[in-house]
């Protein structure tokens, strides 16, 4: 017969475990996204800080991340301070992160050759301190490699985010492989907003939460981040029909549970 835990001991373990899981006070601070059926998802009500997340490009944007990129530099604009971004190719295009709300001003960009110099300049970004949040561009993400970001995020507290990003459709398999992420997103581009004149209407993307830990994963239509949105730089917002409509929650779609 097995001998009960003392209550001191349990405890103890329960402190273990959580420290193990990444469950430092650090990471009980929350970006809030300023939707609220996209923060109720969320565990804390927001994009945990001093973590690391995934976002990749849905469809034909699994080769050009352009809306995930977006996606991460709406986000990046939300955080205070620097931020570090990291490329493997030089087609970054500076205007589009502004259009978003990231200006020039706040990125330090590092070119990386390969995807083990950019892991490693992530992780070193992270373990720096004092940054906003730190973006690079990776292909392959490995376990291990992904638990050595989430442990230099919550080292520093800064926001970690890994633009999954391939030169051949056929590797963006790998982006269900298990990883320490927090949160993993995809993102596609959907029509734009029509206006009644001539012309292009404010981006729309198809958020999908393809994994949340201790949360739910769902879909979104949201318009893209805005450089200069009611809330402020960076936040995504609601279409018209959905914002105005009985029922907001209606804008996630529930998917499987995280």
């Amino acid at each position: 017969m097995s001998t009960p835990l003392s209550r001191p001991l349990l405890e103890a373990l329960r402190d273990q475990i959580r420290r193990l899981e990444g469950s430092a006070t650090r990471r009980r601070t929350v970006l809030p996204f300023g939707i609220r059926d996209i923060d109720r998802r969320l565990p804390g009500g927001g994009l945990a800080l001093g973590a690391l997340h995934e976002v990749a490009g849905g469809g034909n944007d699994a080769l050009n991340s352009a809306a995930a990129g977006q996606f991460a530099a709406g986000i990046a604009a939300r955080t205070k301070g620097k931020v570090l971004w990291i490329v493997t190719r030089q087609d970054l295009f500076a205007p589009a992160l502004k259009q978003v709300g990231l200006g020039g001003s706040r990125v330090i960009y590092v070119e990386a050759g390969a995807d083990q110099d950019a892991l490693a300049c992530f992780e070193e970004g992270l373990r720096h301190g004092g940054l906003g949040a730190v973006v690079a561009e990776v292909a392959r993400l490995s376990m291990t490699a992904s638990r050595r970001l989430q442990l230099a995020a919550e080292t520093s507290g800064a926001l970690g985010i890994a633009v999954r990003r391939w030169r051949r459709q056929t590797e963006a398999a790998d982006f269900g492989q298990p990883t320490a992420s927090v949160t993993r997103w995809r993102i596609s581009a959907l029509p734009s907003e029509s206006l009644p004149v001539p012309g292009v209407g404010r981006a729309r993307w198809l958020l999908e939460l393809i994994r949340a830990r201790a949360g739910e994963a769902a879909d979104f239509e949201v318009e893209a981040c805005d450089g200069h949105g009611k809330l402020g730089s960076g936040h995504l917002s609601l279409p018209a029909a959905v914002a105005d409509g009985p029922d907001q929650e209606k804008a996630g779609r529930r998917r499987t549970r995280a």
